[in-house]
């Protein structure tokens, strides 16, 4: 049932996300910056944005003047993501599900995420593909050590509540092109 429901979001969640990149001026990660900037020299992990995805490359840019910055690898479906080293101007290639990745691989452990969205509430929920490669990934990150999850969409794309299961990992800031919104976690 939740995933039936969870399918008829994300449908929803897709149509919105397009709405807002088709009038995305380009100055949508400024905020991200701002945010970024409190975290000089800790490992950082991105992504290279695919199809309609807002756009993390100029924050990115930006921490790799003094942090290590990466994207995520896909090792293999039920596999935590691994996170290659990534510098702007790169050589890249494709990797699965034709998403772009560096060609030399130099592995790392990020302390903070940014993470693509495709949905997403106030709480710190989050709907992504439903592949669930990022909720593995920092249910294995937090087993080891602090890891912030920054959640990363358009405005549009938020939802009043999403529907969680207990495997879904939870988004500690969400990032859009307007606001910063700091989860308050509520037991």
């Amino acid at each position: 049932m939740k995933q039936e429901l969870k399918k008829k979001i994300r449908k929803l969640a897709f149509s919105k996300r397009h709405a807002a990149f088709t009038s995305d001026i380009g100055n949508s990660a400024a905020l991200l910056s701002s945010v970024l900037a409190g975290y000089r020299g800790v490992p950082i992990s991105g992504y290279l944005p695919i199809k309609t995805e807002i756009n993390p490359l100029s924050s990115m840019e930006e921490a790799s003047a003094h942090s290590l910055v990466g994207v995520p690898v896909i090792q293999k479906n039920t596999s935590p993501l691994k996170f290659s080293k990534w510098e702007p101007g790169c050589a890249l290639e494709k990797g699965p599900f034709n998403v772009q990745v560096p060609v030399n691989s130099y592995y790392f452990e990020p302390e903070v995420l940014i993470i693509p969205m495709v949905g997403f509430d106030r709480n710190g929920g989050r709907l992504g593909y439903g592949g669930g490669f990022y909720d593995r990934t920092l249910e294995y990150l937090r087993s080891k050590q602090a890891t912030m999850a920054i959640g990363f969409a358009y405005s549009q794309q938020e939802f009043d509540t999403l529907p969680l299961e207990p495997t879904d990992q939870r988004m500690d800031v969400i990032v859009t092109e307007k606001e910063i919104i700091e989860i308050k976690i509520t037991k």
